[in-house]
């Protein structure tokens, strides 16, 4: 197996010699994970595919859930003898991660793909698309690492798919916007094209999106099982129940990942005013460099929203997106101070139960 064709480069190269000097293990070699299932993981390495688990020295140093493999993630792989399955010994340096807030009250985080070097932002032209969820996924692309890339499916179905692009483009400025239909084949050619030479895309939007369909078009019919709209609401039909890397025919992998319609920031993004550029350049023009924008003199954002220049449900869903996040980054610091205690209370009760011997 070609690993160049999951995009194995020099830099990853390097990384794995640099790890192989630190691990004393027999028959090391990389891989890329390609699915993951309760902490279970299918790894392409250059001699196959192989069901791989994370080794005891490994899960006893990891400490939350980022310091576990993930889809896309390369590893340090030891295959068992005799068999096609492998102990995961370390992770190698990874290029970008990409992750949101798990679904729920629960403060952890959900690792959606890493090592993408492009996320295709999915919204169909129709009455599924949804400029604010399109905003969230704007600004979790580029605090990832990675370039958001918007395609608009279903376009042999679309009247008017010019209305679309422009919102596309007003909400997302600066990022490359294609329109697509899985079903004539209209502009996929031009996402391949993105992906040659071993580069990596995760597929992101919300369930009935035409992802699946989406995944057939550029790898092939049958990757994927697909089901049609709903008649009433032009929605699609869930169909992706997990995260799986696939390799492409034409160059490059793609990560198909399920839909997701909640999906809420993971910490304290600084990327928020990428994904807000209009935004974030009408605030430096304000009179007073500490504007909060709810009445000084001078203030361009409440000029802008007072002429229409900016929408009211735009600016709003940005003020949203500053307070989930404050929010979300005092409830992690509090919660990582009491997982530090736990860990020193552990530490201590250790150490009261088996004192070093005096000489």
């Amino acid at each position: 197996m070609n690993l160049k064709e999951y995009g194995w480069n020099e830099t990853h190269e390097k990384n794995l010699n640099a790890l192989i000097n630190e691990l004393k293990a027999d028959n090391i070699v990389a891989g890329r994970v390609t699915l993951e299932h309760k902490r279970m993981y299918r790894v392409m390495t250059k001699e196959g595919e192989w069901l791989s688990v994370c080794s005891g020295a490994f899960q006893h140093a990891a400490f939350e859930r980022r310091d576990f493999p993930a889809v896309g993630d390369w590893v340090v792989v030891e295959r068992m003898p005799g068999e096609e399955r492998g102990i995961i010994h370390a992770i190698l340096p990874r290029t970008s991660l990409f992750s949101r807030k798990s679904a729920g009250s629960t403060i952890s985080e959900q690792i959606i793909a890493v090592n993408v070097d492009i996320v295709f932002l999915v919204m169909s032209m129709n009455h599924d698309f949804n400029a604010r969820r399109l905003e969230r996924y704007l600004v979790a692309a580029y605090d990832s690492g990675a370039t958001p890339i918007v395609v608009l499916t279903k376009k042999d179905l679309c009247e008017n798919p010019e209305y679309y692009i422009e919102q596309a483009a007003f909400i997302a400025p600066g990022a490359d916007i294609y329109s697509v239909s899985n079903t004539t084949g209209e502009g996929i050619e031009l996402l391949t094209d993105l992906l040659k030479g071993g580069k990596t895309a995760a597929l992101l939007g919300s369930s009935g999106v035409g992802k699946s369909s989406l995944v057939n078009a550029i790898c092939g019919d049958g990757t994927m099982t697909v089901q049609g709209i709903r008649e009433d609401d032009a929605k699609g039909r869930h169909t992706t129940t997990h995260r799986e890397l696939l390799k492409i025919p034409t160059g490059g992998v793609l990560i198909d990942t399920p839909g997701m319609r909640e999906f809420q920031l993971w910490n304290e993004s600084e990327s928020l005013d990428s994904g807000f550029k209009d935004i974030e350049a009408l605030s430096k023009t304000c009179k007073f460099n500490d504007c909060r924008h709810v009445g000084e003199p001078g203030c361009a954002i409440q000029e802008a929203l007072e002429s229409g220049d900016l929408a009211e449900d735009r600016y709003s869903n940005y003020v949203k997106l500053q307070k989930e996040l404050a929010f979300l980054d005092r409830k992690m610091n509090r919660q990582a101070q009491a997982a530090e205690r736990d860990k020193w209370k552990k530490i201590t009760k250790g150490m009261r139960k088996h004192p070093s011997k005096k000489k």
